[in-house]
C-alpha cells in the first residue's frame, strides 16, 4: 500500500514514518509540507493513501482533500490533525478517518484497516465507499482554486485570477490571468460551487462578476458580453439577458 505523508510539521512526519515502518507493506512513496505538495505527490505518485494534516499554509488539508475526491483512482485520506474542530468538514470532504495529535499506534492501524476496505471497494471509478458519498457532493464550501491535471503534474488555478470558463465537450477551459487550462469539472457543477463569483451568460459559459464591464448588442440582434481581460466579446444567449443586465446594473 502506497502511502503520501502531508505535514508541515517535520516531527509529525517523522513520527507517522515510523509508525508505518512497523507494518509490512506499506510502502512511504513521498512527503508534503502543504496542499499543494500533497496534490502534486498524489498526481506522480498515485497512493493509495493521503495522511493529511489540516492546518498547512497556502492550500490548506481541507481544500486539498476537496481536489482528490476528483483524482481516478481517488486515494484514501486519513486526516491527522491536532484540532477537532474540523471533523465534520472532514468527514464532509470525503475522508476515510479522522486521527488526532499525537496519533497513537493502535489508531493508525485500525485507519489503514478502513483504508484497505476503501481501497478494495472503489473499483474502477475511484468512487470509493468513504463517508460522504460520490464526487458531487463533496463540497461544503467553495474551494480557492481550481486543479488542471497536466501530463501526470497539475497546476491549481486561483479562483480570483479566473475570468470566464467555457464547456467544450467533456471539459471545461478555464480562462485566467495566466493562460488556459482544461479541467474535467461540469459547468453546472462549478455555477453551483461559486455561484457568489461566477454569472451564466451562456449554457457553455459562466463569467467572472468582476470581469463584466457591459452588454452589446450587435446587428443581428444578438447580445455580445465585454469583459476587462477578454480577446473578443462573448456571445449571450437570449434567456440570460434579462439577468445579465440587472447584474451588470449592479456591478
Amino acid at each position: 500500500m502506497k502511502v503520501v505523508i502531508a505535514d508541515d510539521e517535520s516531527l509529525a512526519r517523522d513520527r507517522l514514518r515510523a509508525l508505518l515502518a512497523e507494518h509490512a507493506g506499506i510502502e512511504v512513496v513521498a512527503e508534503a509540507e502543504n496542499g499543494l505538495e500533497a496534490l502534486q505527490a498524489c498526481a506522480e505518485h498515485q497512493p493509495d493513501v493521503v495522511l493529511l494534516d489540516i492546518a498547512m499554509p497556502g492550500v490548506d488539508g481541507l481544500e486539498a482533500a476537496r481536489h482528490l475526491a476528483a483524482f481516478d483512482p481517488r486515494p484514501a485520506v486519513v486526516f491527522c490533525t491536532a484540532y477537532d474542530a474540523h471533523a465534520l468538514s472532514a468527514f464532509e470532504a470525503a475522508a476515510i478517518d479522522y486521527l488526532m495529535k499525537p496519533i497513537r499506534a493502535e489508531r493508525l492501524l485500525a485507519a489503514l484497516d478502513r483504508a484497505r476496505m476503501f481501497i478494495a471497494g472503489r473499483g474502477g471509478n475511484g468512487a470509493g465507499n468513504g463517508h460522504a458519498g460520490n464526487g458531487e457532493a463533496l463540497r461544503p464550501s467553495a474551494r480557492t482554486h481550481l486543479c488542471a491535471r497536466l501530463r501526470g503534474s497539475l497546476r491549481l488555478i486561483p479562483i480570483d485570477e479566473v475570468h470566464y470558463l467555457q464547456a467544450e465537450e467533456k471539459y471545461v477551459v478555464v480562462h485566467h490571468a495566466r493562460g488556459e487550462d482544461l479541467i474535467e469539472e461540469s459547468l453546472k457543477s462549478l455555477e453551483e460551487e461559486f455561484a457568489e463569483r461566477f454569472v451564466r451568460i451562456h449554457r457553455n459559459c459562466l463569467v467572472a462578476r468582476h470581469e463584466l464591464v457591459e452588454l452589446k448588442r450587435v446587428g443581428d440582434g444578438h447580445v455580445q458580453a465585454i469583459l476587462r481581460h477578454a480577446k473578443a466579446p462573448l456571445e449571450v444567449s437570449r434567456r440570460c439577458v434579462a439577468g445579465l443586465r440587472e447584474t451588470v446594473k449592479n456591478l
